[in-house]
């Protein structure tokens, strides 16, 4: 197994899970439809949305190369049933088309908060898997205001929150690995043009290779209540992550000091991938820490 993980044969297990993944997500996915959906007109761009449900808005945000199907089609027939659910497609993905504007956290976070005010949403609780718990770490340093709870799964606020073995398989990607596979058929089935696949597949590997680091002072900062949901083996640094609760005041003998507003959740036996597969074990921290 140790060979694996050498030279350019990094990406290959990374490639096969998230392949299988992405399949099984999708066909497994409960089928919804949403009660609104189009298009909000931000930053000179259009970013696409859905809309399921009524009552307090939650905003969705996806990981990497990923649509609203693909990562929370389990997730939203339940958290629609008493929740506003508010899922976006970044830049690229999905229905939203490709820019070719350089992607960059600052402004993906702007995005989110033009369709927010497009449907004319003040505030809401926000919830983001990896590269989306990036940008919603974003979001809520740019906009403090507009972010009542934030839920981070699976991601970080800075490049050395993952292992290096996540970083150095970034550097070995290339858009070929990605032909022929479940992730071009569902863009095919869903992008605007579907001619910019490889140009967005290039722009998101230099994306993902570009060292990020939002500040330890900044999320220190952060006054809404954080839910942090990491996979035992999802790739993050555990160490960095619990440097980062205690950045959110977490980490503390709750026996003798308050019981801190910010919760951290390490489910066992779990990769990056797989982590979002857990339905009832994500929707049962979700039910409790955003009630």
């Amino acid at each position: 197994m140790k060979r694996v993980f050498k030279g350019s044969n990094i990406h290959k297990p990374v490639l096969i899970i998230a392949i299988l993944f992405f399949t099984v997500l999708q066909s497994n996915g409960q089928q919804i439809k949403p009660s609104v959906s189009g298009y909000a007109p931000v930053n000179g761009i259009k970013v696409y949305y859905e809309v399921y449900g009524e009552g307090r808005p939650l905003v969705l945000l996806h990981g990497a190369f990923m649509t609203i199907e693909m990562n929370w089609g389990q997730l939203i027939p339940e958290l629609s049933k008493t929740r506003k659910v508010i899922a976006i497609e970044l830049r690229g993905h999905g229905h939203t088309p490709f820019s070719d504007r350089k992607l960059d956290l600052a402004s993906l976070a702007s995005d989110v908060e033009g369709v927010m005010d497009h449907l004319k949403v003040d505030s809401a609780d926000v919830v983001g898997y990896s590269m989306g718990g990036s940008v919603a770490y974003e979001l809520t340093i740019q906009s403090p205001k507009r972010v009542k709870k934030l839920v981070i799964i699976s991601s970080t606020y800075k490049t050395s929150g993952w292992l290096p073995v996540v970083t150095n398989a970034f550097k070995a990607f290339k858009p070929e690995f990605l032909m022929n596979t479940p992730l071009k058929t569902a863009y095919d089935a869903v992008a605007p043009d579907k001619t910019k696949w490889t140009k967005f597949l290039e722009q998101m590997i230099v994306f993902l290779q570009t060292p990020f680091d939002m500040g330890d002072a900044n999320i220190a900062k952060i006054t809404s209540p954080v839910l942090l949901i990491s996979g035992d083996n999802d790739g993050l640094d555990k160490m960095e992550l619990m440097k980062t609760y205690q950045l959110l005041g977490g980490g503390v003998s709750a026996d003798m000091v308050p019981m801190p507003k910010s919760h951290l959740a390490i489910v066992p036996s779990q990769s990056h991938v797989s982590l979002m597969m857990q339905t009832k074990t994500i929707l049962g921290y979700l039910d409790g820490f955003l009630k």
